[in-house]
């Protein structure tokens, strides 16, 4: 796990944004949410998640505003921006390229064996 630790670093930035694309979150509701969509093989700290935000919003590709959830607590939420949207869209397909051309790259590596792969 700690080779997907390593991978994850590149890619935070776009997977936060598309756990937002489609509704604002705050943080903690950002790191349940991946890990429900990825039934807990991602799971993110806040050590991780919140200078990502951070990172974001200074580079305009997500918004925040503060929201009042009872009377003596509030929650910041997190909105993906058109630029945000640009760049997800954007990171997507070098993404996708990137994934086939490693695909590709390694279709033969499973031949090898004395390893285990999680099913």
């Amino acid at each position: 796990m700690a080779y997907i630790q390593q991978l994850l670093k590149g890619l935070i930035d776009p997977i936060i944004l598309s756990i937002i694309n489609r509704l604002p979150m705050y943080g903690y509701q950002i790191v349940k949410e991946l890990e429900r969509r990825t039934e807990g093989y991602l799971k993110l700290k806040g050590g991780t998640i919140y200078p990502s935000l951070l990172r974001l919003e200074k580079n305009g590709l997500v918004s925040s505003r503060w929201r009042q959830v009872t009377r003596n607590r509030g929650r910041r939420y997190y909105q993906i921006t058109e630029k945000g949207r640009q760049f997800l869209a954007s990171r997507s397909i070098e993404w996708q390229d990137f994934c086939a051309v490693v695909s590709r790259l390694m279709s033969g590596a499973n031949l090898v064996t004395g390893g285990s792969r999680k099913e």
